[in-house]
């Protein structure tokens, strides 16, 4: 349950059987899966991981040439931030590229997006 209720479960079962005319769309069911690929994660029995389609396109994705590209490339990461550990430290220099006028790509900005898009594809994560 997303909103954090302590009784998350109890509510839910709840809203089920007070009959609130909810149902499930058979084809957007599966059942007895060992694991579920959702927004972006994939949750199983061993815990939650990237997508490994997300990882790819990590590390498919080239050095940014201009503000636009170091945000498109951030947007993506920020979404995986809580997963690594100094996320803010590791990426100050690449937000620094955003000010206005600050956009200089050097070896240190080059060094910071491949340590960056190491953090994001290399397990374990934090």
């Amino acid at each position: 349950m997303p909103f954090r209720l302590n009784n998350a479960p109890a509510t839910f079962q709840a809203l089920m059987n007070d009959d609130h005319q909810l149902f499930l769309k058979k084809s957007k069911c599966e059942f007895g899966r060992s694991s579920v690929a959702y927004l972006g994660h994939v949750i199983s029995a061993e815990g939650v991981a990237m997508d490994q389609q997300k990882v790819q396109a990590v590390l498919d994705w080239p050095p940014p040439k201009s503000p636009r590209a170091v945000r498109g490339f951030l947007g993506l990461a920020v979404y995986y931030h809580r997963f690594i550990r100094d996320f803010g430290t590791i990426a100050a220099l690449l937000t620094a590229l955003l000010k206005k006028e600050g956009f200089r790509w050097s070896e240190e900005a080059a060094r910071t997006f491949q340590t960056l898009q190491r953090a994001l594809t290399s397990a374990p994560v934090f």
